[in-house]
């Protein structure tokens, strides 16, 4: 099958950041997953240099354009090699074979009548590079949530294209094709923008001349939007490339929420004006905020250095906490000590050691000869049977362009092994010499283990599977995806060695400054009694109630599906929740300390044979649990994957 994944080009306005690389980070994953599938990939990135910021950063540093364009240009591709992206083609929106595709459909677009001329008269925002109307300001500032910077009001003569004309058909589109926006939160704002009416727009300037010039308009430049978004055909060769012909049209166009919009709308829009199909989704992930909660940007000066973070861990430990910590529909946290707290937890931990201690009793036990397999007991079978269930549970994952579920799926199996090295205790086995048989078995499992966690983790951290095939003599041919739950794939009698730790222990205290060290020892070392706690007041616990009184109220998990503040309220906030293969709507007063992206797809404890009950107008079939002390408030959720529906108890 055919695969054609891309992330958006990006601004190269300064060097690139962690927040910047987890689409591409995200994008890779799925790539590779799909060429394990056997799948045909062609994997786009490049960057979108026709824009008038970048005019005005050039200028600032004092260099031409073109040169300061091509240095930074450089940095994102430095950095793609850092993190082992194996993009097909990199895009550039300067290069003669964008232009021509550009120039091409806009002339398209204007001799058919959806291009006309006319004046705009509008605010400006350089940074958004977004046209806003004065209602639309929010205190005379730009109103994107990531902005809130000056606007410039403008007026010129400007080409202008006809979006409203379509706005039925997408909206159509969109209804008739549920998978075509996701995650579904983004649908639903999609969805709501349509429905409040589509404005024409702007796809040309006068006031610069850098970027695509109009072909029967040589004064005019093509606007950013309309220019950078042909970038995704024009790539491909449109119209008569071979690889036009055999990849579009794309399955998965992934970029940031605050792009959405563009993608989601302009460019449908654009293909269907010149009859060509849509992509199959668009996806919108979150952002990465710092700790407190601000996005990560060059604009708010809270970036860190890509490369010293790749070169003090390692690319696999970076991919890992990007594609781990970003949940679907949700925003990710970033921190560098969080970065460590994976690494030494998961990677470390979990993952590592297994591998290490695992081929340790190998050597030890067998001279590092793999034993022949004898009898399978109960703990073979539960692993034979959990690396089913997973290896399933990863590909619908991926499928749904999940990697952080995905990830979480093979710690259960990583989990699993480690849980199984303590059960079978082969230390104590080696002690009995009637359990020589028995412990073959353990050793030979260990190793196939090992075997599919390199095949399982490959699509995530690329360096991984050829640092496992070397422990076990084999070469990289071994990483097949359709055996990570096969098992027996491993001959008898092949030597393998323990080698160094895959990810050894980070101490933390090695990256810190004087000062820093020294906070971090005070509060290690404090003694308990001068570490002051506050004195919470609680409400009084209620009268005891009997089991059989405790036994009426029927508690579920349930799975959320939507979410939406309700109109004309502060507190409340109205869900759609699957429980047990029905679908409720269940409002709750939780609008003042969660946002519709922080509920999506998470699993809630649901009092679920609650009386329904009017709310605002809206009949509410239950209640959500959550805790609270003063003005903090937290929705139980559960976090292993169980069913909506699932009994608390």
């Amino acid at each position: 099958m055919k695969y054609y994944i891309t992330t958006p080009i990006f601004y190269p306005n300064s060097s690139p950041h962690i927040g910047t690389a987890y689409t591409t980070v995200a994008a890779d994953a799925l790539a590779r997953y799909h060429r394990l599938q056997g799948d045909q990939v062609y994997f786009l990135t490049g960057t979108d240099e026709n824009a008038q910021k970048i005019v005005r950063t050039a200028e600032a540093n004092n260099t031409d354009t073109k040169s300061y364009v091509d240095g930074v240009v450089e940095r994102f591709k430095d950095l793609w090699r850092a993190l082992d992206i194996s993009n097909d083609d990199f895009i550039r929106t300067t290069e003669e074979r964008h232009q021509k595709v550009v120039q091409q459909i806009f002339t398209k677009l204007y001799e058919q009548g959806d291009i006309y001329k006319s004046e705009y008269s509008g605010w400006y925002c350089t940074p958004c590079e977004t046209f806003w109307m004065e209602n639309k300001l929010n205190e005379g500032k730009c109103p994107n949530a990531d902005c809130g910077r000056d606007v410039e009001l403008l007026k010129e003569e400007s080409y202008f294209f006809r979006l409203s004309k379509y706005q039925g058909a997408l909206l159509d589109y969109i209804n008739t094709h549920s998978d075509f926006i996701q995650p579904v939160s983004r649908r639903n704002e999609m969805v709501k923008f349509i429905e409040g009416g589509l404005e024409d727009l702007c796809v040309s300037r006068t006031t610069f001349q850098w970027g695509i010039k109009v072909p029967f308009d040589p004064k005019h430049v093509v606007y950013v939007w309309l220019d950078a978004l042909i970038n995704y055909i024009s790539a491909l060769g449109y119209p008569d490339g071979e690889n036009y012909k055999n990849y579009w049209p794309a399955d998965v166009h992934i970029m940031g929420k605050d792009i959405v919009r563009f993608h989601a709308i302009i460019w449908p829009i654009i293909l269907m004006a010149i009859d060509v199909p849509l992509p199959k989704v668009i996806y919108g992930h979150g952002w990465y905020l710092t700790k407190d909660g601000g996005k990560i940007s060059k604009s708010r000066g809270n970036v860190q250095d890509s490369f010293a973070l790749i070169q003090r861990y390692g690319s696999d430990a970076i991919r890992y906490f990007l594609l781990r910590e970003m949940q679907v529909g949700t925003d990710g946290t970033y921190s560098e000590d969080n970065v460590v707290e994976r690494l030494n937890s998961d990677l470390a931990n979990d993952f590592g050691n297994f591998i290490s201690r695992s081929l340790a009793m190998v050597v030890k036990f067998r001279d590092g000869i793999v034993p022949p397999s004898g009898q399978e007991q109960a703990p073979e079978l539960e692993l034979k049977a959990l690396s089913t269930e997973v290896k399933k549970a990863v590909d619908k994952s991926l499928r749904k362009c999940d990697p952080a579920s995905a990830l979480e799926e093979i710690w259960r199996f990583v989990a699993r092994c480690n849980k199984y090295v303590d059960e079978t205790a082969p230390w104590s086995l080696a002690k009995q010499e009637d359990q020589r048989e028995r412990l073959d078995t353990v050793l030979y499992t260990f190793v196939e283990c090992i075997r599919i966690m390199a095949i399982l983790t490959a699509p995530f951290m690329p360096g991984i599977p050829s640092k496992i095939c070397g422990l076990l003599g084999k070469d990289e041919r071994l990483i097949k995806w359709e055996e990570a739950d096969q098992w027996g794939i491993l001959e008898e009698g092949i030597k393998v060695q323990k080698g160094e730790p895959l990810f050894p222990r980070i101490d933390m205290t090695e990256y810190l400054t004087p000062e820093e060290t020294k906070t971090v020892d005070e509060k290690q070392n404090a003694p308990i009694e001068s570490l002051e706690m506050p004195v919470l007041e609680f409400e009084p616990i209620k009268e005891e109630i009997s089991i059989d009184e405790f036994a009426k109220i029927d508690l579920r998990v349930g799975k959320v599906l939507s979410a939406e503040k309700v109109e004309k309220t502060d507190k409340l906030m109205k869900l759609e929740v699957e429980i047990a293969g029905e679908v409720r709507t269940i409002v709750s007063g939780i609008a003042k300390h969660y946002s519709a992206e922080d509920l999506i797809n998470q699993y809630v404890v649901v009092v679920a044979n609650l009386k329904p009950t009017k709310l605002r107008g809206i009949t509410s079939q239950g209640m959500i649990l959550a805790a609270s002390q003063g003005e903090v408030l937290e929705v139980l959720t559960v976090n292993k994957r169980l069913p909506g529906g699932a009994r608390v108890k």
